[in-house]
């Protein structure tokens, strides 16, 4: 992809699922800003490899780096994104201060003053939290920072005047800023930690493969599976995206990225705007939930849990695939409905010339997982990955990364990480007085209590939760904020871990595609040229498999938790019923449905989803039936009609 592909990155108003205003720098300002991008990639890289440093030592470095570039990249006034820089340099020297007071006083808080903390370290310690606030207020907006300021009044002083299950003591402000800043429980605790491995890294695994051209050849692998199809172009957008998202790891910056050319050929074939924009969105939110990625929430579900990743991303490919094909059924309900014909032949690339020029793309992709299967931390083999890609490069002149090239996709992985960094790091506020005044476990009881102590009320608790935590939080906060206070409550209720966290994993995707806060439909909108509220109930309506799904978890062993062939069956039988819910819901299978027919194949779905073989067996002969008089009936009109 070359310039094209940094044009790409660049525009994405995304940084990390929040978009949010950006300063453009120049002249010597760009080239510091440049050379801190770099060392902060090569840092990160070089620490989860060869390098050895403690958590916590580490953690600090990585809070610098993402600090100093949130003051640098984001302004504090977004309509004069100039003013006030060089107060924003100030606060960028003191990220650095407060990360190199971790590196020189740690140790000898510690082992020298046995863990007594003076006044220099407190003092320190209420300078990193005030400059993590701003900065992450900067690269995300006010919700999060807001927050995490109301646990921390909580913790200190509001808690004594919260009557009920909520109420709480209170604890000292030296011990609240020793424990958030001085130990690794609060801003330098596990969502740290995953922030600065896996996350940090990914990030710049999908930076090194847009920058080397793998962007183009997705779409262009897309179009040419699809395009004869009915329905080709919406189908395009479904597969490039799930694709692209897979190693992107944020719906937003996916959306923008394949829409710019999903959404215009959709639109040219005959869909309404705000349905073309509503796939792209659909489509991209699935990149999340698709393996080998699956955003920043797959990687703290696997440090939280203990599940190891590579389980975590094994059981969820058949998930995923189920989401993108219930998005690929409206479609081609909906092609069908509209008499939408596939693309023209000639605007059709031939496969074998998209996999002559683009296949070494699928080598990093495939040794990524290749390593994660053989056992290889997720770390070192993205790091692996990421020398595979410049070395595949090589393979093809127009796509050779050289020096620069390196380089500026070191600089674009740390820029895109900047966002999800801040959100991760300053989550580990909110993460940190949960446990210190046990509020998770208050939260988890007032959940079973609420749902009367059924999965089923509790699971759609938790879905309303999420739905209600999206309109002002991005993704992975909303699911850290579940997954701290919600995950309990479900396990306690009979599921397991890994059910429990991957129901709020899903749910917490609504974000994307849920009004009235919906990121990746209104940035599809923008492009489609559509109302952004329009586009939005479009895309909830698409995404519906993000809703139905999660159920599956709970009451049937689709992730792996039971006999092989009991997986297989529930997968094959709640394809079909998610595309009896799309038949059902479009009002069209091969033609338009009778009342009564409409009324029969909403009870296959309820039989095909139903945890229960006999129902099952139920539901799909009532949907084979209508399917098969339905294709009848075609045929004998034809004939007659001939």
């Amino acid at each position: 992809m070359g310039k094209e592909g940094e044009e790409e990155i660049k525009s994405l108003e995304d940084r990390g699922e929040v978009i949010t205003s950006f300063r453009e720098l120049s002249g010597k300002w760009h080239w510091v800003v440049y050379i801190i991008g770099i060392s902060a990639s090569l840092f990160h890289i070089w620490v989860n490899t060869v390098g050895v440093m403690p958590g916590i030592y580490r953690n600090a470095v990585h809070l610098g780096f993402i600090m100093t570039l949130a003051f640098l990249f984001y302004p504090a006034f977004k309509k004069k994104p100039q003013r006030g820089f060089t107060f924003d340099i100030f606060l960028a020297l003191l990220a650095c201060m407060v990360a190199i007071y971790i590196l020189l006083f740690e140790e000898e808080l510690h082992l020298e003053r046995g863990s007594v903390p003076i006044v220099r370290d407190y003092i320190f310690a209420a300078i990193a939290l005030i400059v993590l606030l701003i900065g992450t207020h900067r690269a995300s907006g006010w919700i999060i920072p807001s927050l995490s300021m109301f646990f921390l009044v909580y913790a200190l002083f509001l808690g004594k005047y919260i009557p009920g299950v909520f109420h709480h003591r209170g604890i000292s402000l030296g011990r609240l800023l020793y424990r958030m800043y001085l130990t690794d429980e609060g801003i330098f605790g596990v969502v740290c930690t995953v922030s600065s491995t896996y996350v940090y890294l990914f990030i710049l695994f999908g930076a090194f493969l847009l920058k080397s051209g793998a962007g183009d050849f997705i779409i262009k692998l897309a179009h040419s599976l699809t395009g004869r199809r009915v329905a080709g172009p919406a189908k395009i957008a479904v597969i490039s995206s799930g694709f692209m998202g897979s190693v992107s790891g944020s719906a937003v910056a996916n959306t923008v990225a394949t829409g710019s050319f999903t959404i215009p050929m959709m639109k040219r074939m005959g869909y309404r705007p705000s349905f073309a924009a509503g796939v792209e969105a659909a489509a991209s939110t699935g990149g999340q939930l698709m393996p080998p990625v699956m955003g920043a929430g797959a990687f703290i579900m696997s440090q939280w849990t203990g599940i190891s990743y590579l389980h975590i991303i094994a059981v969820s490919a058949i998930p995923a695939v189920m989401y993108f094909l219930s998005v690929g059924f409206f479609v081609h309900i909906r092609a069908l409905k509209r008499g939408i014909k596939p693309s023209s032949e000639e605007d059709i690339p031939k496969i074998k010339e998209v996999l002559k020029r683009g296949a070494v793309f699928l080598v990093p992709v495939i040794l990524l997982v290749v390593l994660l299967i053989r056992g290889f931390t997720p770390t070192y083999a993205v790091c692996v990955a990421i020398l595979a890609i410049v070395v595949v490069s090589w393979l093809r002149k127009e796509t050779r990364m050289g020096v620069k090239d390196i380089l500026d996709a070191l600089y674009i992985g740390a820029k895109n990480s900047v966002s999800t960094a801040a959100i991760l790091i300053c989550a580990g506020i909110v993460i940190g007085i949960v446990g210190i005044t046990g509020v998770g476990v208050t939260f988890s009881g007032v959940v079973i209590d609420l749902s009367g102590g059924h999965l089923f009320w509790a699971i759609i608790l938790v879905c309303l939760a999420s739905l209600i935590l999206g309109m002002g939080l991005p993704v992975t906060a909303s699911y850290i904020f579940l997954a701290v206070l919600a995950a309990p409550a479900l396990k306690d209720l009979g599921i397991s871990l890994l059910a429990a966290h991957m129901i709020i994993f899903w749910y917490s995707q609504d974000a994307n595609v849920t009004p009235p806060v919906c990121l990746a439909a209104y940035s599809a909108a923008g492009i489609a040229g559509s109302k952004p509220m329009e586009t939005g109930f479009a895309a909830w309506r698409l995404a519906k498999g993000l809703y139905i799904i999660p159920l599956l978890f709970a009451y049937t062993p689709l992730l792996f938790e039971g006999p092989v062939y009991e997986v297989i069956l529930t997968a094959i039988s709640s394809t079909l019923g998610l595309f009896a819910f799309t038949v059902t819901t479009e009002g069209y299978m091969l033609r338009e449905l009778h009342f009564w027919e409409r009324g029969l194949i909403g009870l296959s779905t309820l039989g095909l989803l139903w945890p229960n073989m006999t129902y099952r067996i139920l539901g799909f002969l009532i949907l084979g039936s209508i399917y098969f008089a339905q294709k009848w009936a075609a045929r004998r009109q034809t004939v007659n009609s001939n």
